[in-house]
């Protein structure tokens, strides 16, 4: 079984470990080959980076396509293929390539929160459960058959980092088990409920936004403020004024972008990351937050500095 891996960060090399450690060809690793997004500038210095799929595939000399269907032309023979958070659509001459098919790892309960944000999505909604999904890829986003399916607790102080790491190392073990057993034809795998289907978008860095006094009246256990802000990265969720929803956006959105708002300082306006918070006594709570160009501080640490400070637009 020769294989080629689709992934991009970090958060995916348990998969591809897994497959290289796991599924043998001939007493070596049946990756073959990676396919990856190609290095860019990263940082205010520019400094070209390459992704750790990348990183890792060079390490072990497996060689790494930066364009997918380059395969088409250049890659090496391979039966069949795994997609972890690639981070492009993969098109169906791709696809069929493969003697097996490409089996993409999401993780949600598909159909629900197809698309780039489905870890933030699940936490932001204040849901208490999502899973994985492996489905055989078509050439619509999130919209093959389902191969297999499990379900993972949110836990209450997980954010996007953490779920999305225990999903994917999961996965990762699900994988490795299944592999065999699918191309023996012993799964038949099942279509989604389109009709069920829901989106979620990839996340920009403005999406973490929280209007000042949203966060004032949260911090403060307020409830004059009734009017509702739409969550860009997913279709028909909004961001309200309450220590439970705006918690929720928080850890949806750390380790990135962050939620952010905007901090009063001396008659500067500055921006403020909020890192971590929690609730308390139907309050919000600060736990840490991170003014632009400065160090995480506890929010304590941070009043006592800046003891004039206040939110405001």
């Amino acid at each position: 079984m020769k294989i080629v891996f689709f992934g991009t960060p970090e958060y995916v090399l348990p998969v591809v470990e897994n497959i290289h450690k796991k599924i043998k060809v001939n007493l070596g690793s049946s990756v073959v080959a990676v396919v990856t997004q190609p290095p860019k500038p990263v940082g205010r210095k520019k400094i070209v980076t390459y992704s750790p799929v990348d990183g890792w595939a060079h390490q072990r000399k497996i060689p790494t396509f930066y364009k997918n269907t380059d395969l088409l032309e250049k890659g090496p023979e391979a039966d069949l293929g795994i997609l972890a958070a690639y981070g492009s659509i993969i098109p169906e001459a791709v696809i069929k390539r493969f003697k097996y098919g490409i089996l993409n790892i999401h993780p949600s309960l598909l159909p629900k929160f197809r698309g780039a944000s489905p870890v933030q999505a699940a936490i932001a909604s204040g849901l208490t459960q999502t899973g994985v999904t492996i489905i055989k890829l078509d050439s619509q986003m999130d919209h093959g058959p389902i191969v297999s399916q499990f379900k993972e607790e949110i836990a209450a102080d997980d954010s996007c980092e953490t779920l999305r790491a225990k999903l994917f190392l999961r996965g990762a073990e699900v994988l490795v088990e299944l592999i065999p057993v699918f191309i023996k034809g012993k799964i038949t795998p099942r279509a989604q409920n389109h009709d069920e289907a829901s989106y979620t978008l990839l996340v920009k860095r403005e999406d973490g936004f929280i209007p000042p006094e949203y966060l004032a009246a949260a911090l403060s256990g307020s409830d004059k403020i009734k009017e509702e802000r739409s969550v860009s990265f997913v279709r028909d969720l909004a961001l309200v004024p309450n220590p439970g929803n705006l918690n929720n956006f928080i850890r949806a959105l750390y380790p990135w972008p962050c939620a952010w708002t905007k901090i009063k300082i001396r008659n500067q306006k500055l921006r403020i990351k909020i890192l971590k918070a929690h609730e308390g006594d139907g309050k919000l709570e600060l736990d840490l937050v991170q003014l632009e160009g400065k160090s995480p501080v506890s929010w304590d640490e941070f009043k006592r500095g800046y003891a004039d400070a206040v939110f405001a637009e």
